[in-house]
């Protein structure tokens, strides 16, 4: 275990003990080395005050290059330490944060302690934690008469025990820990599906009885504790354990919705469970795509007629999207996820028949979404096919269709890949810069859409010419005229797929 610990994060801590301080390595990163996982964050407590850390590493003389060794921008004690960097990344330093002992006074508000108070020692440091395995301690011991003694893990909480048979345990009085920060049910959960482990039984029941106050709980706090789910190896377990201990409610109730909600033919299993499931089998290791695979069905409840196996849900995927942005929003996900989310909820019902569709629907459809974003767009169909229960990720139709992307991938789907620009135009029709110019590109980009052949300078010319006879209201109505019956075709052929009118 001694040797999986960086060079840099023993140095800090013998920096402090030099200085006449205690300093021990605390918390998850304590778990993960028992556990044999390599931390991903380093945290130290001491009993040095912040200004006494500071003061400790005022002179560090390291390779960070820069002429701040440490920072100090918060209420908790925390001080950050910059190191020479020991793990990957583009950052050219790296952060082990040190924090002094502290016992925090009551949670008013259930989100913060009402003060920050610090502590004389680690035991009473650790007694504040969350779980019993996130409140153990690293001791180093620099003067160790022999290799056995290098190291002692401090466990006042069974944490130890509780790693080995996988479970998560609350420090003291679960409803006490949960009142004082409600965001600690879902940290729970979190581990649950991260780890693998079992939440024990007064946790749970503590959990349930507190759901209630992750009203408390701000929408950003909730975002990051539910991407980390999310990106779990277990996402959809987390999520259904969400819903079992009545927080979902509190962060995605549309989902909730779904709950004993039957489909049609097509499906086997109730739209939240598909939902779930959709999530479970995602390929994606993608935040978006697993997002979007989860919220891809999210207004069928909604947007539900009839019932049976011939009940529909007609617009239920541009509904959905729109459903699914608000969600994000609310939670405070960033404008670049929630429009990539919103994109592959919006158009995750793209009907393929290498019988039926052509070339042209496909050229389409990557102008719509983008080339960049048809892998993705894949993955989330391929999680709603696995998540409807049927056998097969990729039937025939799947891979031809992937075929045929790949095939049509360098056709014009956008102006900027027309074998024409503006000049071109301006120079054989002999008119000046102007919206006229754009209108005639936008009618020659429809019509190559749907024959790539004619995708030709001297042929684009030629039409170019037929088209300057056309005034510009004329030229925009031409335009959209040739997307929006396109745009029919592929809905009627989703229509009839799907027995909607």
């Amino acid at each position: 275990m001694i040797n999986k610990i960086p060079k840099q994060v023993v140095d800090v801590l013998q920096r402090i003990e030099k200085a006449g301080f205690e300093a021990y390595i605390v918390g998850g990163c304590v778990r993960d080395l028992i556990m044999e996982k390599i931390p991903s964050d380093w945290d130290v407590a001491t009993n040095a005050k912040p200004e006494e850390v500071q003061k400790i590493f005022l002179d560090l003389n390291d390779d960070v290059s820069r002429k701040e060794t440490t920072f100090y921008e918060n209420d908790f004690g925390t001080v950050g330490v910059k190191v020479e960097r020991f793990s990957p990344g583009d950052f050219k330093y790296d952060v082990i944060e040190v924090t002094t002992f502290r016992i925090e006074s009551k949670y008013s508000d259930r989100r913060r302690p009402d003060e920050v108070r610090f502590a004389d020692t680690l035991e009473e440091d650790l007694s504040r934690r969350d779980f019993t395995m996130n409140a153990l301690a690293i001791k180093i011991n620099f003067k160790q008469k022999s290799p056995k003694d290098e190291y002692e893990i401090i466990d006042l909480y069974d944490g130890k025990k509780d790693i080995t048979q996988k479970i998560i345990r609350t420090v003291g009085n679960a409803n006490e820990r949960f009142d004082e920060d409600a965001l600690r049910m879902m940290r729970a959960v979190r581990f649950y599906a991260q780890l693998g482990f079992e939440i024990e039984k007064n946790t749970l029941q503590a959990i349930q009885k507190n759901s209630e106050n992750m009203k408390y709980i701000s929408a950003e706090r909730i975002r990051d504790e539910l991407v980390k789910i999310i990106l779990s190896n277990s996402p959809s377990e987390g999520v259904e354990m969400l819903r079992q201990v009545g927080l979902l409610n509190y962060i995605i109730p549309e989902l909730e919705k779904g709950v004993g909600v039957a489909q049609n033919r097509h499906h086997i299993y109730t739209i939240y469970k598909h939902c779930v499931l959709a999530l479970k089998h995602c390929p994606s290791k993608k935040l978006e795509v697993r997002l979007a695979s989860l919220l891809h069905d999210i207004a069928k409840p909604q947007t539900k007629r009839g019932e049976g196996e011939f009940a529909t849900f007609y617009n239920h995927d541009h509904v959905g999207a729109r459903v699914a942005k608000k969600i994000l929003q609310r939670l405070k996900f960033s404008n670049d996820i929630v429009e990539k989310v919103f994109l592959l909820v919006d158009n995750h019902m793209f009907y393929y028949n290498p019988e039926e569709v052509g070339e042209a629907s496909v050229r389409r459809l990557i102008r719509k979404v983008g080339l960049e974003n048809m892998k993705d767009l894949m993955d989330v169909r391929i999680a709603d096919r696995l998540g409807s229960g049927v056998p097969k990720a990729k039937p025939y139709k799947l891979r031809h269709f992937e075929y045929i992307i790949e095939k049509v991938s360098k056709d014009a789907v956008s102006v900027k890949m027309l074998k024409v620009n503006g000049m071109d135009l301006m120079k054989e029709l002999n008119i000046a810069p102007g919206p006229k110019i754009g209108a005639i590109l936008d009618v020659l980009l429809a019509e190559v859409i749907e024959d790539a052949a004619k995708n030709k300078k001297e042929l684009l010319l030629i039409r170019a010419k037929e088209l300057d006879k056309e005034d510009l209201s004329k030229l925009r109505e031409m335009a959209k005229e040739k997307i929006e019956e396109k745009k029919e075709e592929d809905d009627k052929e989703i229509k009839n797929k799907y027995w909607v009118k």
